[in-house]
């Protein structure tokens, strides 16, 4: 079958919604589907263009049997509210003629499109109709529920009351509406998406490439860290992490001599965390680090860490939490309990309520000195990741619902539903 992908988000970029969109349309491509994709130009998590692409050119390429077109889109160095809507808005004015003439020439089955953007969605919708093709909305991050969250955008204001209505207009307009949580799904239907066009679609983990280290990972001799524990956060560096409370429970337990914080990654946060850090010994920044290296990584934790802002934890299901337990690792995790990040975390390790700096810090603590809870939630992590979160499963069902996507006349509203 032919699978036309609209994506802002896509590979050489390294974390986030880029490595599951990549990874979607390279695993269909290596099934024997045509997959083709229209991305924007590689820059998160930095918010800056990735050396040898340019923000403003288009560009073809075939990338491991995939065929991807890319557009050109702006990316404000310092993302607000507004600049973010128009980093999106500018993405899908890009997409519009090489989506439409890929519907009208290339005529594919399916048309799936990823959010974020949500805002580039509709174009997706027009590619599909005008390609007599199913139409697909996939959602990682509830983008409007989340910008509210985090302040971006006020909820009662004339902006808010448009994205409101925006949004629910896109959800109604697709005929299968996936996301990658039983909570994001149910959130989905509560904003009037029939039941039956909902589908769950996990991320997933590669189980295969990470795996529990039993030997010291090289990273601990390269950055000089010499404690028996290791606190990682590793991944983007955003308001939506609340990644301040990692640097605050670093300042309650900076008399722990057995006890290193690492924090790996990038964003737009990144320079203010730095400066909060300064005279915290116990602390470690770094960058993002190459792909071939991610179990490597993942093994220098002894704990991961994955704090998050209030409000945010049935909005998306972070990423990096995939790895995080494919690693074998136990998780200290803030969310809100009976919340879906919370259930995913339940037994793997500890969860707190999102702010409470001294839970977190008490629930890093608590998994440092108790061996055997520290044991059972390593080993329930590693059960968990093969079980919810395998790669060869979660694509192979993806494969088996797009063929059978693929031939369902648009427009026919037969359900396709089925759960990972």
């Amino acid at each position: 079958m032919r699978l036309l992908i609209l994506g802002l988000n896509y590979a050489p970029e390294r974390v986030g919604i880029a490595v599951y969109t990549t990874g979607m349309a390279e695993g269909l491509a290596a099934e024997g589907h045509e997959v083709l994709v229209i991305a924007g130009q590689p820059y998160y998590p930095a918010w800056r263009i990735v050396d040898g692409h340019r923000a403003w050119s288009f560009s073809t390429a075939e990338e491991n049997g995939v065929a991807v077109t890319r557009v050109p889109h702006y990316i404000p160095a310092h993302p607000t509210g507004s600049r973010r809507l128009l980093h999106h808005a500018s993405f899908a004015a890009a997409a519009l003629f090489p989506a439409l003439w890929s519907g009208l020439a290339w005529r594919p089955d399916v048309v799936l499109t990823v959010a974020p953007s949500l805002i580039a969605a509709p174009v997706a919708r027009l590619a599909a109709l005008v390609a007599g093709a199913r139409s697909w909305l996939h959602i990682q991050d509830l983008e409007v529920e989340a910008a509210f969250a985090t302040g971006l955008i006020a909820e009662r204001s004339a902006l808010g009351r448009l994205a409101r209505g925006f949004e629910t207009l896109v959800l109604r307009s697709f005929e299968q509406v996936s996301a990658i949580s039983p909570e994001m799904c149910r959130r989905l239907t509560e904003k009037g998406v029939p039941r039956e066009r909902v589908t769950e679609l996990r991320n997933w983990a590669d189980t295969e490439a990470i795996r529990p280290m039993t030997a010291p990972s090289p990273y601990r001799e390269e950055w000089g860290i010499e404690t028996e524990h290791v606190a990682l956060y590793s991944g983007n560096i955003a308001n939506k992490q609340g990644i301040d409370i990692v640097l605050d429970a670093a300042r309650l337990l900076r008399h722990r001599d057995d006890l290193t914080f690492v924090i790996c990654g990038e964003g737009p946060e990144r320079g203010r965390l730095e400066a909060k850090a300064q005279g915290l010994d116990n602390v470690r920044l770094r960058n993002l680090q190459p792909k071939q290296r991610l179990n490597e990584l993942m093994g220098l934790a002894t704990i991961h860490i994955l704090p998050q802002v209030a409000g945010a934890a049935d909005l998306m299901l972070p990423s990096k939490l995939t790895n995080m337990l494919a690693s074998g690792r136990p998780v200290v995790a803030t969310a809100a309990a009976g919340t879906g990040l919370a259930r995913e975390v339940e037994r793997c390790g500890a969860v707190v309520a999102p702010e409470d700096t001294g839970a977190f810090a008490d629930g890093i603590v608590e998994l440092m000195e108790d061996r055997e809870l520290y044991a059972a939630c390593a080993a329930a992590a590693r059960r968990r990741a093969e079980e919810r979160w395998a790669k060869d499963l979660v694509l192979g069902s993806l494969a088996a619902m797009l063929r059978e996507a693929g031939a369902v006349p648009a427009g026919s509203g037969t359900s396709v539903e089925q759960e990972i």
